[in-house]
């Protein structure tokens, strides 16, 4: 038995296509399309290639781009005025904060400045108390992306043992949301399950495994059960390889289907958060009556 590998570059493409024909239809209907502005503080390398991602998602899918650069050593007070400023802006639709800032920058302080209509990643705490009831489009890119791959296999879950490895606030605990919501059964497992030795007996029956923990090989391949589906989030670099946090050659034998790292998840996140923008964007239209 081998996996079937799930190429998010692929995936990424479909999803592309399948924007870019609504996007095309809403500016034929309004004359319109979404404005959409990612502030970011500094220059870090892989928020750089991430913001790139972006902006050649959102050129092929239609949409406008605007990224917006702040220095480094930029005050609190006035990253959060700039995001203010944007929520307050009728031209922009939505509004995202780079990930990482700064020490001296409180994320979740900044991010909630963020209009909650505007809010492209779903991380604004408006957002988060409506995806717990299940009322909103706007969900956090990577659990969108991991649902996306999810999807793309066919596997029902309803009933489902899903087993995620990490608790975030951007990717275990939103996601563990958004498989209830399925109908899954949903374990959430974390640094308290591996140091109470009961990680691999969890891992061991989860018919969906998720892994967003950042520790390559953290998920031996042994582990992985017979036919599961293996979604692996995890970015490490080992000299000059980057891997995931799955034993992705031993889980590959055992698995039904599984991501790659690099090649999976990650391509998919950025055509979420354009997803995302046209979500903001239609109901921006239609509290104004014009969709």
């Amino acid at each position: 038995m081998s996996a079937k590998i799930l190429d998010g570059k692929s995936l990424a493409q479909n999803l592309r296509n399948h924007l870019k024909d609504e996007v095309a239809a809403l500016k034929e209907e309004t004359g319109l399309v979404p404005h959409l502005v990612n502030v970011m503080v500094g220059n870090n390398h892989s928020a750089c290639a991430y913001a790139k991602a972006q902006e050649k998602a959102a050129e092929v899918i239609g949409i406008q781009y605007e990224l917006q650069t702040l220095p480094e050593d930029v005050p609190f007070n006035d990253l959060c005025d700039c995001v203010q400023r944007l929520s307050e802006d009728e031209t922009v639709n939505g509004i995202m904060i780079h990930k990482p800032v700064p020490a001296h920058i409180e994320y979740s302080s900044v991010a909630q400045y963020v209009d909650t209509g505007k809010d492209l990643e779903g991380i604004n705490v408006t957002n988060i108390g409506k995806m717990l009831l299940g009322e909103t489009k706007i969900i956090p890119c990577t659990p969108a992306a991991v649902m996306e791959h999810i999807k793309s296999t066919g596997v029902d879950l309803y009933g489902k043992e899903a087993v995620i490895v990490g608790h975030s606030v951007i990717v275990g605990k939103p996601l563990s949301l958004l498989l209830l919501e399925q109908f899954a059964t949903v374990t959430v497992c974390h640094v308290a399950t591996s140091e109470a030795g009961r990680l691999e007996e969890h891992v061991r029956r989860a018919d969906i495994l998720v892994v967003a923990v950042g520790k390559p090989s953290v998920i031996k391949g042994d582990w992985i059960k017979d036919g599961a589906i293996v979604i692996d989030v995890g970015i490490n670099q080992i000299q000059d390889k980057i891997v995931g946090d799955v034993e992705f050659n031993a889980a590959k034998k055992k698995a039904a289907f599984i991501t790659p790292v690099p090649g999976g998840v990650g391509p998919v996140t950025a055509v979420m958060l354009m997803r995302n923008g046209i979500e903001a964007f239609k109901a921006q239209l239609r509290k104004k009556g014009q969709l």
